[in-house]
């Protein structure tokens, strides 16, 4: 019975799609990098999240008062400002 679940569990596994986060284009990457510099951040890494939610986030961002990951909506207003 645990091999069964196993296997099932796989198969399961190899069947659900693969998502990844992409590079933004140039022109998302332009208002991507107006909002961050507006919070008094450079730096960093931009993606953008495909699981269709429109997110755009920025790891490791460099700010007036440390280190921070962020996220926009797909209109570049902030979600969330954490801590790195």
């Amino acid at each position: 019975m645990k091999r069964f679940a196993i296997a099932v569990g796989a198969v399961f596994a190899m069947s659900m799609p693969a998502f990844a986060d992409t590079p933004l284009s140039e022109e998302e990457m332009k208002g991507a990098t107006a909002a961050a510099t507006a919070l008094g951040c450079e730096g960093g890494k931009w993606e953008k999240e495909t699981e269709g939610t429109g997110v755009f986030e920025l790891d490791d961002a460099k700010c007036k008062n440390g280190a921070y990951d962020l996220k926009f909506d797909k209109d570049f207003k902030l979600i969330n400002m954490s801590a790195d």
